[in-house]
């Protein structure tokens, strides 16, 4: 049986309540192997010959009360597997636990440390998770950016010894998922690529463009020269048949409506305060070939 020979982090954030994983190996689809999270119950990363079953397992018992040390001696209790596998959780209350069996495969082992941990096995050596917890350690941000900050530390101090092919990050928060439903705030995976990790930050970078909130100082009026480039983007893709005047009439505001709702910037917009987001604005700019101009 091939194994997702694997570094990963799981870690959580108590004041923001969110818990998750992020992870990459030379191993196809690691995502769909190694995380798993839930906000009621913590997180969990199970890799080498990983046994999927510890990731619902552990939650339920997290969530059950019991503390990642202890969830990781129940699970092994009974797994007559346990020297191959190697497992990292963090509980409920930021307690973080993880475990590396006799027969993983060198370079392999881990670090806790408060509120995460930090594991890989075929490890160019320990400097992949020495330089995972320090990048750890010294991020700031929402909880995803520093187990991405992480994650690339550890891509970059070497990573899996055999090469890259595919890398994830999972985190979750009540309420935190689209519309509400469900706590999946962040679900990300890169499934085959030459360089997953480097990737997987220019998906977390999309993320935070079309689910972001600029500041009132970051945004921009929908007026003179930013608004003659956008009409000049609407007219070359035949939203818009007036002139560039730079003048926000009802006629650019039906044009633009249309189009931001089919690039999906519609939470970034305010038409009736005649408003766009910069970010926004330079990223439509940029992707249709424009040069980015605009006045505050």
């Amino acid at each position: 049986m091939i194994h997702p020979s694997t570094f990963s982090i799981v870690a959580c954030d108590l004041e923001e309540r969110a818990w998750g994983v992020a992870v990459a190996s030379k191993f196809p689809a690691v995502g769909t192997v190694v995380p798993w999270a839930n906000a009621r119950g913590g997180a969990v990363a199970t890799q080498m010959y990983a046994n999927t079953s510890f990731g619902a397992k552990g939650l339920e018992l997290m969530a059950g009360g019991l503390s990642a040390e202890e969830t990781i001696e129940k699970l092994l209790a009974d797994d007559p597997e346990r020297e191959t596998r190697q497992v990292g959780i963090v509980d409920t209350r930021g307690r973080a636990a993880t475990y590396t069996g006799k027969s993983s495969y060198a370079w392999a082992g881990g670090i806790a440390g408060d509120g995460y941990a930090v594991q890989g096995n075929i490890l160019v050596g320990e400097e992949v998770v020495n330089a995972m917890s320090g990048a750890y350690l010294n991020s700031i941000g929402p909880l995803y950016r520093r187990l991405y900050d992480a994650l690339f530390a550890g891509d970059r101090a070497g990573g899996d010894r055999r090469g890259r092919q595919s890398a994830a990050i999972l985190v979750v928060k009540e309420c935190a998922g689209y519309g509400g439903f469900n706590d999946r705030w962040i679900d990300y995976r890169v499934d085959d690529h030459t360089d997953p990790v480097f990737r997987l930050g220019e998906l977390l970078d999309l993320h935070d463009l079309y689910f972001g909130v600029s500041s009132e100082e970051d945004k921009i009026a929908l007026a003179g020269e930013s608004l003659v480039e956008l009409q000049r983007i609407l007219g070359q893709l035949g939203y818009y048949p007036g002139s560039a005047s730079g003048y926000f009439d009802s006629q650019t505001k039906a044009a633009l409506k249309i189009f931001i709702g089919n690039e999906n910037f519609e939470e970034r917009v305010d038409f009736d305060r005649g408003l766009i987001d910069l970010p926004v604005y330079k990223f439509l700019v940029r992707r249709f070939g424009m040069s980015i101009s605009y006045s505050r």
